[in-house]
């Protein structure tokens, strides 16, 4: 009988860059490339049957999550390599903590969370 040990590490970095915006509330009227953001990096040392993964956010750690990736993440399918996903979420409050989360899905459909939830860090104190 044969087993087949996959051991993933995952590296969550959520950070956001100042650039010109420094107003609380929603930025839809502000240009993409002056928008706050935050980044969620992470990293797969290897995969096994991997289609991809969604990213969930909430207000609250108990709040409701809503998907809010427009596409989902392609993922490496079966690899033993090391693989680093990457996505910004530029659709931010800057005043607001998030809460995130994210999902993996199986080339067979299977989802099922990939991280435990964790929160952003507010990028402009609230006036």
């Amino acid at each position: 009988m044969k087993y087949i040990l996959i051991i993933m590490f995952i590296t969550l970095n959520v950070k956001a860059e100042v650039k010109m915006n420094d107003q609380c509330g929603l930025q839809t009227d502000v240009a993409v490339e002056s928008r706050l953001y935050n980044d969620i990096n992470w990293t797969t040392a290897s995969e096994q049957n991997n289609f991809g993964y969604d990213i969930y956010r909430a207000d609250s750690e108990e709040g409701d999550y809503e998907i809010i990736n427009e596409d989902t993440l392609q993922g490496a399918g079966t690899t033993v390599d090391e693989t680093k996903y990457a996505f910004r979420d530029d659709s931010i409050d800057p005043c607001k903590v998030y809460y995130y989360y994210i999902e993996s899905i199986s080339t067979s459909g299977v989802r099922e969370a990939f991280t435990p939830k964790f929160p952003s860090k507010r990028k402009i104190a609230e006036k």
